[in-house]
């Protein structure tokens, strides 16, 4: 069952970032982790087709992806907890392939998986790098969200 719910999509990111967790550090096939969580009966209550584009879209494009947070980083990428960077990459994927989800719904949720997921305070960082991602992948959005604000104008 595919839905595109808030719920949905949010029960799909927990997935996710378990999903990309397992990859990172098994090396287990994106084929075979796909197919794992298809069979658990949580995957139900998620957006499936969601879950299964970021799954696959994310490894395909690792390079693009790292890019595109790298520079804001404080240390090297390779000093990243797993889950921190998992979260990462599902935010900057969503900012920069999405753009159907708001940034303002992606730096939430990049910030609520941290702080589910990840290390004590991790949220906090995690927040200024996606904040900082956003403010250049996003810049048109960013921009009209602040002059319809300004203006009187509902823009969204």
């Amino acid at each position: 069952m595919s839905s595109s719910l808030p719920s949905a999509r949010k029960k799909a990111r927990h997935m996710l970032v378990q999903a990309m967790y397992q990859w990172q550090l098994s090396g287990t096939s994106i084929s075979a982790i796909e197919a794992q969580y298809m069979a658990e009966k949580g995957m139900a209550k998620a957006d499936s087709d969601f879950f299964r584009e970021l799954l696959h879209e994310i490894p395909a494009r690792l390079d693009e992806l790292d890019a595109a947070y790298r520079e804001f980083l404080d240390r090297d990428p390779d000093a990243l907890d797993p889950i921190s960077l998992a979260v990462l990459r599902i935010g900057v994927y969503e900012l920069l392939h999405r753009v159907d989800v708001p940034y303002r719904v992606v730096i939430n949720e990049s910030v609520n998986l941290a702080k589910t997921f990840g290390p004590t305070d991790a949220y906090k960082y995690i927040n200024g790098i996606v904040d900082r991602v956003a403010a250049r992948a996003r810049r048109v959005e960013i921009a009209d969200s602040k002059g319809g604000a300004q203006s009187g104008n509902k823009s969204n």
